[in-house]
């Protein structure tokens, strides 16, 4: 029997993070059967900075597939262009 992923997911250290913008961790989740990139943060409390708390952040993997591919632009064919 497979395992069911419905309504799980899993977040890990980022361990590429080069700048404060790249999130802490790095993972997946799966809500009602769609998959989806799971970042987050850690940040301080406003309040008590020494309290800190995760900031969460979902994208779906469909999101990048979904992007229209530019096409290729034609050259323009000039005077000093050789036809052959």
């Amino acid at each position: 029997m497979d395992y069911d992923n419905t309504n799980t997911g899993a977040l890990f250290k980022n361990d590429k993070k080069e700048t404060s913008n790249h999130p802490d961790y790095k993972g997946q989740v799966n809500v009602g059967g769609v998959e989806y990139w799971l970042s987050a943060w850690i940040k301080p409390t406003k309040k008590d900075p020494s309290v800190r708390f995760m900031s969460p952040s979902v994208q779906p993997k469909e999101q990048a597939k979904e992007q229209p591919k530019q096409a290729p632009r034609k050259q323009e064919r000039g005077d000093d262009d050789i036809p052959f």
